[in-house]
This record gives structure tokens, C-alpha cells and sequence, in this order.
């Protein structure tokens, strides 16, 4: 027993060494401060600019759509003050520092008070710490249990005041307080215990943001929620007492339980993300052009629809404002985190084959170029163009056609003529004026297969190609930052890429597609692509105002047998259409001199076609021909009578067509004297017997008939 009394005394004066070490550490700081503030052999402090930040993303309205962890892997998320609710604040101070406003760093009273108290206690009751001297601990990331710590801690505070702003003090404080596990400052935590911003809290909410610092690993709701609630109870008296919220809002929060789950930080448009953090690592805020209900919509959409396909079929979509070309939405895959369906990789950034996709494009330079109108004709059958044969998607033909009729049904041989007559370069560098850069084999130039997808391209390309087609042809630059870009590689400067009459054109046949019944007066113009060996399914559309492209296949270009995309990813483009609600515009009114030839009749000149065919069907319909008499005819002309005998028989008449005029006339191998306009040989023959007549025209064309006259 006397042994064990003696132990305590000897305790009790260990700890009466340490109260009063304390009370003078207190008293040497406090005189330190008054006199001359010694702290200068103190460090520079860190600022609100060096701290280590998670960096965020932001959506066009500056709303978050993911952070990435800090540098010490911790979440701590930019915020200002005006971002959280000021009933935080007020509850703060009631309960740490009610005169943080009028204090140099340290509260001379609560920490002589809080001396006195360990001194009588024989042990540190309270710290007696001041919301300057809690950024001092926390910015040292160092224990203060120790008399010589909590001295640097007194000094930091005043080093801090001296070269801080209390605003820049309450920042350092809601963006470094812990809140457990690797949670820092207000922000992170509101996300994380609340799944919201810290914009508008609740009184219980505020609470327990204000109570969690002080032990952030014993209180956290997630694993302690009896902790949590007792101590956010305790705020909530004090804040009450205080007068910060009334006694029965107080009763009212205290019996809220504490919610235990601890959400997820948002990870909206993770692709697009991590595209912005790639392109400009230096910057802690990444403001996007994405609308953020609009994305999310769509990862929904898209993960709802990918669920009807095996892994590792994927999805990608792109949708764009072409007016002011700013992307609101961009998926490069439903679900990052899948790893069956490869989710990680962007395809939107995926070089994949086009399928027909781009044809619109070659129709437009056949119509800037004149060689045909949308109700020209052309054959759709077998061609050859030196030993390339390209065949349709069934394998079958169908005869001549309109190209209004080629295009919407997606012939193939019509679009390898049109691209035969305009030039496989002239289609590459009008792709290039759009911003295109098609991936090639290196071994080859572009040649007639880039009709029908025979090169790369990615779905962000393609929707900026056709975001220049619902622009009238006016090329365009998409992008998804608000602040400086990277510029858009293969975006030339100057030109069109088509005329608008070319672009109204390839509209007027686009927006002829088949359309969902619900579509009413908002009907899109949009084309399908499906790639060789059904590896690639596209849709791309737009009206008014939007553009849209829908990528589905898999990420690793196996075929998926059967897609198409006008089973596949039409069905999805017409989703995307409908989410974007009542802001969507139909496409402009036509020029009129381009309705005019939409419709009015197609010019004789432009009947068929002037591809290589088309021109061999001119050819054939203007070829000069003889269509009187027929070869081999006998025609009595009255030699056997008596007017033949005195030399009166009938005079025959030669009548043919076609050609180029002026014409030459030769009968019996003797040329005859013919009026350049006239069209019809009228010649008397001497006597009866065979006769050969040939007519040549001005460009080389001949035609011949013999005959019997009798």
C-alpha cells in the first residue's frame, strides 16, 4: 500500500512538472508576442497556393465531375469560402474560437484559463487552441502533446496572423482539417458523408463537420457512428447556447440519425477527364465544356444500352453544339471500371474503321463539282476500275437509281463512281479541311476503297466532319475546354468544306432517313456505317443545332456478326436526340436558289450522272444513228414505171439523229453537199440498185445503211 501511494505521488508531481511546463511555455509565447514576436527562425509559412490539391474537374457550369487524389494521396478539393454555407462557419467559431475575429493568433484568455486548469489538474486539460493555432498543428503535420511543440505552435499562430488574412487563415483551415481516412478539408468531406457539395447544409450536417476534426478516426460515421453522433450533439448544444441556431433546431438535428455510408467522389465523363489532366498537367482545375446532367444522362443510357450485347462489346458517343461548337457530352465507354468490356480505353479516340459514313461527304463533292443533282441518275450495278470491283452490302443491285436514292439506301458501286469522278485526293483534303486526319496504309495512297471505310478515323473526327455538314459545309473546331486548348491537329485555315449548295444538298437527302414516329417535326439528318466484317457500327446525326455520332463494336476489333449500324447504333443516336429535350432546332430553310434545283426538274444536262458510266450513257443516248431507212431495206421508189424510165422516180429521204453537227454526207463512197442544219439527207437517184450512205459528224461519230431501191 505505501509503495503504491508513493507511485502516485510521484505521478501526480510528473504531471504537475508538465502543467506547469506548459503554463510556461504559454506565458514565454505570450511574452514572446507581446514583446517581439520572435518566430523568425520559423520556416516561411505555406499558403492556400502551396498546398498539395486534388485536382478537379468542372462542367460547364463549373460543377464538379471528378477528382483525382493529391500528390500525398490525400482528397483535398479546391473550395472557397463563399462555396460552403455559412451556417458552417457560424457553428465553427461558436464552438473552436468565438473570438477568431479579434485575436492576434492566441487567445490570451482561453489559454491562460486552460493553463490554470492543467495546473490544478497536475495534467494538459485543454489546449486552449485558437483556429489559427489548430492551422499551425495542421500544417506541420506534427504532434503538439509536447511543452516545446505546443511553443511552436503559439509562435506559428502568430506568423501566421502576421502574414495571413483571417480569410486566408479560415481557407487553409476548411481545405487541411481532417475528417478521416485520407479526407482533408470541408469539401471532400461534404462529398464523401453527405454525397453533395458543401454549398447548403443542414444544420445536423454543419454539426458534424465542425465535430469530426477533433478526432477525425474515433468519429467517423462510417465505422463509429455512436462517437459521431454524441459529438455532433455536443456542437449542436453549444451552437444552441450560443445562440447560432434555436433550442428546438437544435433538439430537431441531435435526433437525426448519422448516415453511415460513405459515397463514392463523383465520376462523371472519367475518359474525358483524364484527357483534360493528360493535355495540361499543371493545372488543379480542368473547366470543361460537358453539361453534367446531360453526360450522366447518357452514361446511363449508354450503360443500359450496352447491357444487351455480350462483353466485350462497348459503346461510344460524342454530341456537340455546332452552332458554338462546344461538346456537351463525349462516353468513351458505359463504365470505366468494366474490365470485361475494356472500359479503360476512350473510343472516341480509337482509330476504327468509317464503313459508309463518310459518302455523304463524296456526294457533296459530286454536287459542288456538277456532275449531278440529287435526282440524277446513275446504275447501280457491277463496275470494275482496274480490277477493283466493289460489290453492295447484301451483294445485290439495283438497277438505276437516283443518287437522293443511292445515298439513303447506301449503295456502294454509285459512291465508288462519284468518288472515280472526283478524285480520292480532293475527298482526303476536304477531310483534312474538317479536321480529319485519316490513318492510311503507309504503302498505299488513298485510292476508290476510302468510300466504302477503307482507311481510320475516330469518332471525335467524324462528329467534327459532320458537324461542318449541319453548318451548311462552314468547317468548324470542336472542343471540350473552356480555357486555352490545344489546337485541333489537321484544321487547315481557310476554305469551305463544301459549298453550301453541296452541304443543303447532302441535308435534303439525310433528313429523308427513316425517323422515329415520336420525332414529330424534329426529324435529323443522320448516315449509318457498318464496317468490314461487322466490326464497327456508327451513326452520326444532327439538326439545327446538334450533332451526335454513335460508335458500338468491340474494343479489340474482333466482328460482332450481325451489327449493322442501322440496327445497332441508329436506335441509340435517336435516344441521344430525345434527351436533349426542348432546346433542339430543325435544320434551316434552304437557300433559294438551292430549292429551286431540289425542286424543279433536273436540268437534261444532268439527267444521268456524269460519272465515267454516266458519261458512256450519254454517249450511247446521243450517239448519231440513222433512223431512216432501216438497213437492208427495199424501197420502191417507181424505176419500174414510166415515170422511172424518163428519169421521174421518187426522191428518197435519209433521216438520222444524234451527233455533232455540221455533218458530211457520203453516197456510194462520193461526199454530198449538206446544210450543216439540217438533220435529213434528201437525195434523187439516177437508177435503180444498192445504195450506201454514210454520215460523218464534226467530233469523229459516223453512221451507216445500205439499201435497195428499185
Amino acid at each position: 500500500m505505501l509503495k503504491r501511494s508513493r507511485q502516485k505521488k510521484k505521478l501526480n508531481y510528473r504531471r504537475s512538472l508538465v502543467a506547469a511546463g506548459f503554463f510556461c511555455a504559454v506565458s514565454s509565447a505570450l511574452a514572446a508576442w507581446k514583446v517581439h514576436g520572435d518566430y523568425s527562425s520559423l520556416p516561411e509559412p505555406p499558403g492556400v497556393a502551396d498546398l498539395p490539391l486534388s485536382v478537379v474537374v468542372l462542367d460547364r457550369d463549373d460543377r464538379l465531375l471528378r477528382a483525382f487524389v493529391s500528390d500525398d494521396d490525400k482528397w483535398r478539393l479546391p473550395v472557397e469560402l463563399g462555396d460552403i454555407d455559412p451556417i458552417y462557419f457560424d457553428m465553427l467559431l461558436a464552438f473552436e474560437d468565438k473570438r477568431f475575429f479579434e485575436h492576434g493568433g492566441i487567445d490570451a484568455r482561453a489559454l491562460l484559463r486552460s493553463a490554470a486548469y492543467s495546473v490544478r489538474a497536475g495534467r494538459i486539460v485543454s489546449g486552449g487552441s485558437t483556429l489559427t493555432m489548430q492551422v499551425a498543428r495542421l500544417l506541420e503535420e506534427k504532434p503538439t502533446k509536447s511543452v516545446r511543440r505546443k511553443y511552436e505552435q503559439i509562435l506559428r499562430a502568430i506568423q501566421l496572423e502576421e502574414t495571413f488574412t483571417k480569410e486566408d487563415i479560415l481557407r487553409l483551415y476548411v481545405m487541411r482539417a481532417p475528417f478521416g481516412g485520407n479526407l482533408e478539408g470541408v469539401r471532400a468531406a461534404s462529398l464523401t458523408w453527405f454525397g453533395k457539395e458543401p454549398g447548403r447544409l443542414t444544420s445536423a450536417e454543419a454539426a458534424l463537420l465542425v465535430a469530426l476534426p477533433q478526432s477525425p478516426e474515433t468519429r467517423r460515421p462510417d465505422r463509429f457512428a455512436e462517437n459521431a453522433r454524441a459529438a455532433r450533439n455536443r456542437v449542436l448544444a453549444v451552437a444552441a447556447s450560443r445562440g447560432v441556431v434555436s433550442s428546438a433546431e437544435a433538439a430537431s438535428a441531435s435526433a437525426e440519425p448519422v448516415r453511415t455510408r460513405r459515397h463514392a467522389m463523383p465520376l462523371i465523363a472519367p475518359h474525358e477527364s483524364r484527357h483534360a489532366r493528360k493535355n495540361a498537367p499543371e493545372k488543379v482545375a480542368h473547366r470543361l465544356t460537358l453539361d453534367r446532367d446531360l453526360q450522366a444522362t447518357l452514361e446511363v443510357q449508354a450503360r443500359r444500352r450496352v447491357a444487351d450485347f455480350p462483353a466485350p462489346v462497348s459503346l461510344a458517343l460524342v454530341v456537340a453544339d455546332h452552332a458554338s461548337g462546344e461538346i456537351l457530352a463525349r462516353i468513351g465507354a458505359p463504365d470505366l471500371l468494366d474490365e470485361a468490356r475494356l472500359g479503360h480505353i476512350d473510343m472516341t479516340r480509337a482509330v476504327r474503321s468509317p464503313g459508309s459514313t463518310l459518302k455523304p461527304f463524296i456526294y457533296g463533292l459530286a454536287f459542288e463539282e456538277g456532275i449531278g443533282v440529287p435526282e440524277s441518275l446513275i446504275a447501280d450495278r457491277p463496275v470494275s476500275f482496274g480490277g477493283y470491283r466493289p460489290t453492295n452490302f447484301d451483294r445485290a443491285y439495283q438497277g438505276t437509281v437516283t443518287l437522293r436514292e443511292a445515298l439513303q439506301l447506301s449503295l456502294n458501286t454509285p459512291a465508288v463512281q462519284l468518288l472515280e469522278a472526283v478524285g480520292p485526293a480532293r475527298l482526303m483534303s476536304r477531310l483534312g479541311r474538317a479536321g480529319v486526319r485519316p490513318v492510311l496504309d503507309r504503302r498505299r495512297s488513298a485510292g476508290l476503297a476510302v468510300s466504302l471505310g477503307g482507311l481510320g478515323l475516330t469518332l471525335g473526327e467524324l462528329t467534327q466532319a459532320y458537324a461542318a455538314l449541319a453548318r451548311g459545309g462552314e468547317k468548324t473546331r470542336l472542343v471540350a475546354c473552356r480555357d486555352a486548348c490545344l489546337p485541333v491537329a489537321g484544321v487547315k485555315s481557310g476554305g469551305r468544306v463544301l459549298s453550301e449548295k453541296a452541304a443543303v444538298m447532302v441535308s435534303d437527302i439525310l433528313i429523308g432517313m427513316p425517323q422515329p414516329r415520336s420525332a414529330q417535326s424534329h426529324h435529323i439528318a443522320y448516315k449509318t456505317g457498318t464496317s468490314y466484317g461487322y466490326r464497327d457500327a456508327w451513326a452520326v446525326g444532327y439538326d439545327g443545332r446538334f450533332v451526335a455520332a454513335v460508335w458500338v463494336g468491340r474494343p479489340d476489333g474482333s466482328p460482332v456478326p450481325g451489327q449493322t449500324g442501322q440496327k445497332t447504333a441508329v436506335p441509340i443516336l435517336h435516344e441521344v436526340f430525345q434527351k436533349l429535350g426542348p432546346n433542339r432546332e430543325t435544320l434551316p430553310v434552304y437557300p433559294a436558289a438551292v430549292g429551286a434545283l431540289l425542286d424543279g426538274a433536273v436540268p437534261v444536262s444532268l439527267r444521268y450522272a456524269r460519272t465515267s458510266a454516266g458519261r458512256a450513257a450519254d454517249r450511247m443516248k446521243d450517239k448519231l444513228s440513222i433512223s431512216y431507212p432501216p438497213a437492208g431495206a427495199e424501197l420502191d421508189l417507181g424505176f419500174g414505171t414510166s415515170l422511172g424510165e424518163l428519169g421521174a422516180a421518187q426522191p428518197i429521204v435519209v433521216k438520222f439523229k444524234g451527233g455533232t453537227g455540221p455533218y458530211a454526207i457520203l453516197v456510194n463512197g462520193r461526199p454530198h453537199r449538206l446544210d450543216a442544219l439540217q438533220n435529213q439527207l434528201v437525195w434523187q437517184p439516177e437508177a435503180p440498185g444498192y445504195a450506201h450512205v454514210t454520215i460523218l459528224d464534226a467530233i469523229g461519230g459516223s453512221a451507216s445503211v445500205s439499201f435497195m431501191m428499185r
